[in-house]
């Protein structure tokens, strides 16, 4: 064996200047998405496809079926409370929070983070618009 020598090949990757990390957008992570979604494609084929890691693509199709993939800005809808029903709701409040009189209706918001709010029918659309997207966001 005086004359064998063990050379193993090896192959050097190098980091991009960006880092390893990417950045999707919501529009290519929805596009991904749907591919893997689409026929009979597994999703570890697509992931395995587009460079990506396979509990990856999964988070982020629980996100697409949750809605939370690529929501845009909240939208209103219309909403008008009968006199009879206005008179018979109930308001439930959670705890440390004092609970708002009866004659004063209140609309119930739900985020797509699970937080919600509770806001007086009176309040100004603009305000609403203004408040929501900082409540969103923390």
């Amino acid at each position: 064996m005086a004359g064998a020598k063990v050379i193993s090949e090896f192959e050097v990757l190098s980091v991009d200047e960006v880092g390893r990390r990417r950045a999707w957008t919501d529009e290519e992570k929805i596009r991904i998405v749907e591919q893997s979604l689409r026929g009979h494609r597994q999703g570890s084929a697509t992931a395995r496809r587009v460079g990506i890691s396979r509990s990856l693509l999964t988070r982020w199709r629980a996100d697409y079926r949750d809605g939370r993939l690529g929501s845009a800005a909240p939208t209103f809808m219309a909403v008008s409370l009968a006199a009879s029903a206005a008179s018979a709701a109930v308001v439930e409040t959670p705890p440390l929070v004092v609970a708002t009189p009866v004659a004063e209706a209140t609309i119930e918001v739900v985020l797509g983070n699970a937080r919600r709010m509770i806001v007086p029918i009176s309040i100004d659309p603009a305000v609403l618009a203004r408040l929501l997207p900082i409540v969103d966001a923390s």
